[in-house]
């Protein structure tokens, strides 16, 4: 492509993302709990302490301003005044019921100081707030139907929210805090791969069971005794993939787009590549999204020129604006392929026609099982469908619940969690671990196509009888 045709394509898709934000956005906001206008606020800034960066209730992490009532049951439970806590809290959620910090925060106050088992989630909410929403919605879910049907053999369920920023480093100073509260029996979280692989070793050292309900790769695989996920590896992501290149598409060729800064990109990008090479198939470029000098349009040509037929973007969340200037620039020339983090209300909005006919290696689908009874549930508490990541929290704090239902101790959650005849039913369906700490568990193959759910014009649906299994 010239660099006339390159710009002009740039300057649409600029022109585009504008035009967008007005209409997109109202389903975003309502999907995510996130409001226009947010910025950091001082709790969430930065460098807060640590004390600044773990909440039971006190203290609202989540950034921007936050509804009065919202503020008065805040100062209210830090306050101890639980009654008026939980009448403001309720308040809150009548003005957003799509606010999972809130819920949190009520049953929290609920319970007021009553005996009662902690966990907290770990979550990158100062920077990644729309993503931590969507993780704590699916917690917030498990905590209020344990805790309104009666409790963990009557004994309710507390959960304490962290601020982890996405920083391995600060991943790891919330762990060894956590680790020193002998009160918090679990964790849910970390959210990423490499905050996940830092933090591990504290939980590790410190016996403390973490279980995250995102991070994907495959060095997490016999990590720990301590660490576990609800989400499938990359391995298998990449592996049905691969297959679904091959073996549906019939093609042979590809080019795959990863950030060589992120553990998970490079976790996919390098088991795609293996699951290709498996089938048949070869992978003839390997283009880094994280370079400075990356460019969408030459690495398309390069792509095209070295015989590619299809696209894999390995992107991670930080790489995904250069990915979808991948997918603008393609022009629907080669198929796409992805991975989950791909899988966001932006790639709908920026990628639109483009990004149309786009096939994605999900953990969960809201329309993937059709006798789940967990997407009526999340739309009646929300009032809004939740993401993969939702479902795959709730399925965390389930494993930590009926673990806890075993025995309530450290020690007894790590050994309920270990045992071959453990399992649980959650928002995804069954819930076992293998002994690498892994999930036994299908990936779900979508397809990106025109859709009004979304209200941006394009939706996520179901590729059925794609779920590969380990």
């Amino acid at each position: 492509m010239s660099q006339k045709n390159e710009t002009t394509v740039l300057a649409l898709a600029l022109l585009l993302t504008v035009g967008i934000i007005g209409g997109g956005f109202w389903w975003f906001t309502n999907n995510s709990g996130f409001k226009l206008g947010n910025t950091p606020n001082q709790e969430t800034g930065s460098n807060p302490s640590l004390q600044d960066r773990i909440s039971f209730g006190e203290k609202s992490l989540t950034p921007g301003e936050i509804s009065p009532v919202k503020k008065s049951g805040v100062q209210a439970i830090a306050a101890k005044s639980y009654d008026q806590a939980i009448a403001n809290f309720t308040a809150a959620l009548k003005l957003n019921r799509n606010d999972p910090e809130a819920l949190i925060f009520l049953n929290n106050a609920r319970i007021k100081s009553s005996k009662s088992y902690t966990i907290v989630a770990s979550v990158p909410i100062g920077t990644d707030p729309n993503t931590s929403l969507e993780v704590l919605r699916g917690i917030a879910q498990a905590q209020n139907e344990i805790n309104t049907s009666g409790g963990i053999k009557g004994v309710p369920l507390k959960v304490g929210i962290a601020n982890d920023n996405d920083n391995p480093e600060i991943a790891k100073q919330i762990a060894s805090s956590l680790v020193s509260n002998s009160e918090v029996l679990g964790v849910v979280g970390p959210i990423t791969s490499d905050s996940t692989l830092a933090a591990g070793t504290i939980y590790t050292s410190g016996k403390l069971v973490a279980i995250s309900p995102t991070s994907t790769s495959v060095k997490i695989s016999n990590f720990s005794r301590y660490v576990f996920r609800t989400v499938p590896s990359d391995f298998i992501a990449a592996r049905s993939l691969a297959n679904y290149m091959v073996k549906t598409l019939q093609k042979k060729n590809a080019a795959v787009f990863f950030n060589s800064q992120s553990n998970y990109s490079q976790s996919l990008k390098s088991e795609f590549v293996s699951s290709v090479l498996l089938e048949g198939g070869q992978v003839s470029s390997e283009f880094d999204l994280s370079k400075v000098d990356f460019s969408a349009a030459k690495s398309v040509e390069q792509a095209t020129k070295q015989g590619a037929e299809v696209l894999m973007l390995a992107a991670n969340a930080e790489s995904l604006d250069k990915a979808l200037q991948v997918v603008q620039i393609n022009q629907k020339r080669l198929i796409l392929l992805s991975g989950d983090d791909v899988y966001t209300t932006k790639t709908l909005e920026i990628g639109r026609q483009q990004a149309a006919g786009m096939i994605l290696a999900v953990p969960w689908h809201i329309d993937g099982d059709r006798k789940s009874d967990f997407p009526q549930k999340s739309r009646q508490l929300w009032g809004a469908d939740v993401s993969w990541r939702s479902a795959l929290s709730d399925d965390a704090t389930v494993a930590l619940i009926a673990a806890l239902e075993r025995n309530p101790t450290r020690s007894g959650v790590q050994e309920a969690l270990t045992s071959s005849e453990f399992s649980a039913t959650g928002a995804s369906g069954t819930i076992r671990f293998l002994a690498s700490g892994d999930r036994n568990a299908p990936v779900q193959l979508v397809k990106i196509v025109p859709g009004s759910r979304s209200r941006t014009g394009y939706d996520f649906e179901p590729v059925r009888s794609s779920a590969i299994k380990n």
